[in-house]
């Protein structure tokens, strides 16, 4: 058997960093670049958007580069058989392009499919495998040719499989700004470095909140949804079968819709006589969602202080208690948190924790608006109406899709932003598709006129102060009106050197200059 070629090794080692980079960032196409040569089919460089054509086991350059892989991991183990011996180094990349091969032999045609495989589907596709894992890498006299066992590895390409296909399916864009986000979630799921989460940080990743913001309607949720429904889910290869189910596994709460009371009940559960109307013992969500499963918290922004107390154990801890009782529970899953507020606004207004949110922010990811999309590649906003018609149309997609586009190039004005973002641009083609028309919402003048002193009334109406702070506001507004403190006095009940003392500084600089 000969000795393997320069070329064999080059090809070795570009597999081997293909397989543990994100596919999502450009150094992907760069390897690919690098292992095909002059066979390379140049393509858009922000690869794998759903508005393009190609799923990942079906686009060109992969096509060739699983051929090429087949080929050189059957070349390697008939070297191995024949006595030929492997460098430290060599040895592990031949690891990483049998991991490679497997997973476009067992994963990527899946990965455009349902979102479960069915049991019996799974234990096919593990017996196969553990055959192939056996036939590469527990050759005869050959040990140490593997640093995983069959089903951890199983089990991650699996993940990877589920990774892949909700960021590619919920996080819409052809432009650099969904490209960058697409990457950032993938390494929310991953860490930057695939290999050390494959050897240990796969059982530590849910111990890490994640905390995404940005404007309303750039789709947080989706990419909550990302990456909780692609955690890590060990897989027993006695039973055949994965520990648990994806499918029910993400819990979404959107704070903003509950009440404190509310909120607590579901997300700590509560004891039988807890409060009113509780009749009956209630496990919360934190408990109902499993070791690979994610709670998502929307709105974080406006959860009550006392509750932002009861997070933060959660965090830090990893444990709470149900309303009405004492006993401590762990939570196993993964927190999620997503905000539209400025958070650091918030904490400077006494409306957000510090700790908390220090806590919450170990992995930020910051969505971009539909306006900073177009700003780097108009043309995205093509795919983009085709892949909302698709959604809402079905069938008549295409036609809906060119009407849509062709009213919208015609009709809006050419610097429209998008205030709604994805949100909007989704109700328009379904106004355009009922009516042939939209109207954007438009922003009354006495809405862009709103008084600075009024500022402080809508905070209330959010019941965002104290019982001490309302009466400062209230006292400060008065003083700006009246211009002296026993004008004041007398008109709020109280003596002069108390509205002297209550007097906002800071806020009654910013009535005055609106003023």
């Amino acid at each position: 058997m000969p000795e393997l070629s320069q070329n064999d090794l080059r090809l070795l080692s570009i597999l081997s960093n293909l397989t543990y980079c994100n596919p999502f960032e450009p150094e992907r196409i760069e390897f690919e670049r690098a292992a095909l040569r002059e066979k390379f089919v140049p393509e858009d460089e922000i690869a794998w958007s759903r508005t393009t054509q190609w799923l990942e086991a079906d686009r060109p350059n992969v096509v060739s580069l699983t051929e090429a892989a087949n080929q050189l991991v059957d070349r390697i183990r008939a070297a191995l058989l024949d006595g030929h011996e492997l460098n430290d180094e060599t040895a592990r990349h031949y690891e990483d392009a049998v991991t490679y091969v497997l997973y476009y032999r067992y994963f990527a045609s899946l990965v455009g499919s349902q979102e479960s495989v069915s049991s019996r589907q799974v234990k096919k596709n593990w017996n196969s495998f553990r055959t192939d894992f056996d036939y590469y890498l527990e050759l005869p006299g050959r040990p140490g040719l593997h640093s995983q066992s069959p089903g951890h590895m199983f089990a991650c390409l699996d993940q990877v499989r589920r990774a892949f296909r909700h960021i590619f399916h919920f996080i819409l864009g052809e432009s650099q700004p969904a490209a960058q986000l697409r990457a950032e979630v993938w390494q929310s799921i991953f860490t930057h470095n695939m290999r050390r989460y494959r050897r240990t940080l796969f059982a530590k990743m849910s111990d890490v909140a994640t905390l995404i913001t940005g404007p309303s309607g750039t789709g947080k949720e989706l990419v909550a949804r990302a990456i909780g429904l692609s955690q890590y889910v060990a897989f027993d290869t006695d039973r055949e079968t994965f520990a648990g189910k994806v499918d029910d596994s993400f819990i979404a709460l959107n704070l903003s819709a509950l009440s404190p009371t509310l909120i607590e009940s579901e997300l700590f559960g509560h004891r039988k006589g807890a409060f009113t109307g509780a009749i009956s013992d209630r496990a919360g969500w934190l408990e109902k969602c499993p070791p690979w499963g994610a709670v998502f918290l929307d709105e974080i922004g406006e959860l009550d202080l006392a509750i932002q107390v009861k997070l933060l154990r959660v965090v830090q801890s990893r444990a709470y208690t149900r309303l009405g009782e004492t006993e401590e529970r762990p939570f196993l899953g993964k927190l999620i948190t997503a905000t539209n507020r400025d958070l650091g606004e918030e904490m400077e207004a006494g409306q957000f924790r510090r700790d908390l949110y220090y806590r919450l922010c170990a992995d930020h990811i910051q969505t971009p608006s539909l306006h900073e999309q177009l700003t780097d590649r108009p043309q995205a906003l093509s795919g983009l109406i085709q892949l909302l018609a698709q959604r809402i149309a079905g069938e008549e997609a295409d036609s809906i899709a060119e009407e849509a586009e062709q009213w919208i190039n015609n009709s809006m004005p050419t610097n429209y932003t998008w205030p709604g973002n994805i949100r909007e641009l989704e109700q328009c083609v379904r106004n355009l598709m009922i009516r042939n028309c939209y109207q954007p919402y438009q922003t009354s003048k006495k809405e862009e006129s709103t008084p600075v002193h009024l500022a402080w009334l809508k905070a209330a109406e959010k019941r965002q102060w104290t019982a001490e702070e309302l009466v400062s506001k209230y006292v400060t507004w008065v003083y700006a009106a009246e211009g002296t403190y026993e004008g004041t006095a007398n008109l709020v009940g109280l003596d002069r050197r108390t509205v002297k003392s209550k007097i906002d500084e800071e806020l009654l600089k910013a009535i005055e200059a609106g003023n």
